[in-house]
């Protein structure tokens, strides 16, 4: 009696934990249902991905999609449209919101907003400050929660926590991987005369290599202290990566498209304002310090830092200009491109984009293509060239800093809990996002 199932996806060349080759996948109720020679079974819908490249679905883990409260330049709808147009098939999503997501009625009206607006899944950081220590451990438990976010350098309102003693307190009470953007706010603040009015090329001279070393340091040192794990977003800096290759035991960090890819002062010259991130783009010796880390297993996961402003917001003259940029959406196809460059592996950029997450976060059923997993893929053509353009851009924010910037390897579908979100640049599937699941939230 053959099988069958809801979806085949037939003859694409599968990456896996088992390496890399050519297999059908059978889909039922929005699970891998089976692997290998599927000839004989039946399905609703069977997909040809030949040539193509099935791989586990992509999870973009720092994403700042706006809403509420700032939604004129994105929205959860509009952030993760971009999101799946662009290959990724879940995201965490970040607390520096208007309001900001630092109690429990907060976030859960967050959790209300995303469920079926939102075009892929999607977890949410709960933001850790001085004021909801004491709810941290319950709201770090919280369904759909991705875990504790802390800002030590310059952010919004109570969210940002630069001294020591707090920060203790924080990593002593919760139990969970606690995210970090580390720059030394004392340093920031002690650089700031550095800032040349209409120069966005200062930026990496004002909040230098220095503030993102001592911060990065300074949490290690706390984490050693109190027993907890930490994450460090968007490392900038050669030095970083090497002082965290000697404490991966405490610390992961994960790495950025644009921190790979641009380098100053060029970046500023020809993007202005647009390039300006926190913590900056820097020099080419930067960047090759942070592929060493890719290279040596040090790097652990890739996120976007995708954070939407208006082209009216970035024109402002620097310092007033706010810092960010999109790139959630562009996000495999520029790794693609560096992955047939040479510079990654195929099977590297997985473990970064979904293994690395799924590993970091105690994530459930996602993170690799294997039977009982949810049936999440960004299925890729690795030798498509295509130029990336802010037309194609689903962002609210309308722009992209890579406009004009012709890679190859190019997301071709979305596949979310089985459902075909994504084909050909075209959204297929009406919303259906959920939350992500994590082992250490499952009875919460």
């Amino acid at each position: 009696m053959s099988q069958t199932f809801d979806v085949i996806l037939k003859s694409g060349t599968v990456v896996n934990q088992d390496g890399e080759g050519v297999c059908d996948i059978g889909i039922s109720h929005g699970r891998i249902a089976e692997l290998g020679a599927l000839a004989q079974a039946s399905a609703g819908e069977v997909i040809d991905c030949k040539g193509l490249h099935v791989l586990p679905g992509v999870i973009d883990t720092q994403v700042h999609f706006r809403e509420p409260g700032l939604t004129h330049k994105e929205d959860l709808e509009s952030g993760s449209r971009s999101a799946v147009m662009g290959g990724v098939t879940a995201v965490f999503e970040m607390p520096n919101t208007n309001p900001l997501t630092v109690t429990a009625e907060a976030f859960t009206e967050k959790v209300q907003r995303g469920h079926h607006r939102m075009h892929c899944d999607y977890a949410f950081f709960i933001g850790g400050t001085r004021d909801n220590v004491d709810q941290l451990p319950q709201l770090e438990r919280a369904p759909g929660c991705a875990g504790v976010k802390v800002f030590i350098g310059s952010s919004t309102g109570s969210l940002l926590v630069e001294d020591d003693p707090s920060l203790r307190r924080i990593l002593s009470v919760i139990r969970r991987r606690a995210s970090f953007h580390a720059e030394d706010e004392y340093r920031l603040n002690e650089r700031k005369h550095l800032r040349i009015e209409g120069d966005p090329r200062s930026h990496p001279v004002w909040r230098d290599e220095t503030a993102a070393l001592q911060a990065t340091q300074r949490l290690v040192a706390i984490a050693r202290e109190t027993g907890a794990r930490i994450h460090v977003l968007h490392i900038s800096t050669k030095e970083e990566i090497e002082f965290l290759r000697d404490h991966k035991d405490v610390a992961s960090c994960e790495a950025t498209p644009h921190h790979l890819t641009l380098a100053a002062p060029e970046c500023y010259e020809q993007l202005g304002t647009r390039a300006q991130m926190n913590p900056p783009v820097r020099d080419a010796s930067h960047r090759e310090g942070i592929w060493y880390g890719i290279a040596q297993g040090i790097v652990d996961v890739l996120g976007s830092d995708h954070a939407p402003h208006t082209l009216e917001e970035k024109a402002k003259t620097y310092p007033a200009s706010p810092s960010g940029m999109t790139g959630v959406q562009t996000l495999v196809p520029v790794m693609l491109d560096h992955v047939n460059a040479g510079r990654l592996s195929l099977a590297r950029f997985v473990d970064l984009t979904s293994a690395g997450p799924a590993r970091l976060f105690n994530i459930a059923m996602k993170g690799r293509i294997a039977a009982g997993y949810d049936a999440d893929f960004t299925i890729v053509d690795l030798k498509r060239s295509e130029t990336i353009t802010n037309a194609q851009t689903a962002s609210r924010a309308g722009w992209t800093p890579y406009d004009g910037v012709k890679v190859t390897g190019w997301p071709v579908g979305t596949f979310v809990r089985g459902r075909r979100v994504m084909w050909e640049s075209e959204l297929v599937t009406p919303s259906t996002g959920e939350t992500v699941r994590f082992l250490e939230t499952l009875k919460a």
